[in-house]
């Protein structure tokens, strides 16, 4: 059987990260899906939890979003009954956002079938192989963690 072609560029670790990154975006899109969530609204779900209440433009800003984006993302949500929003008390001309129950039980089971993702993309690394994986990527990342 003939080698693969472009064993150079094969070997790059951009390429292999590209190629880790695209199989763990898969893996926990698809376990997303299994639970009716897409990840960017998976994203804002989990953001709205960690800064709630949260005006919409600092959200957008949080998560790198582009602001109609965000809007339509929110959209979904509310209209799903996993967020709130409301007028925010810091400045009651912009809306804030919250999470509901059913938002916060949702951002539960997705958190829970992201990790069995992960799981599921370090499964040939053994506990220690992971953590140091883990602590790897930090590193050259350019995100402290």
């Amino acid at each position: 059987m003939a080698e693969a072609p472009l064993p150079a560029i094969r070997a790059l670790p951009s390429w292999l990260l590209g190629r880790a990154a695209a199989r763990g975006r898969a893996l926990v899109a698809d376990a997303l899906a299994a639970e009716g969530m897409k990840m960017w609204h998976h994203v804002v779900l989990s953001a709205v939890r960690d800064l709630a209440p949260v005006a919409q433009a600092d959200l957008g800003r949080g998560v790198g979003l582009d602001p109609k984006d965000v809007v339509g993302v929110l959209n979904n949500l509310q209209a799903d009954g996993l967020v709130v929003r409301a007028p925010d008390p810091k400045d009651r001309r912009k809306n804030a956002v919250s999470l509901t129950d059913a938002g916060a039980r949702m951002l539960a089971r997705c958190e829970k079938a992201a990790r069995e993702a992960n799981d599921e993309l370090l499964a040939p690394l053994t506990a220690a192989e992971r953590d140091q994986f883990t602590g790897l990527l930090i590193r050259i990342s350019g995100t402290d963690g």
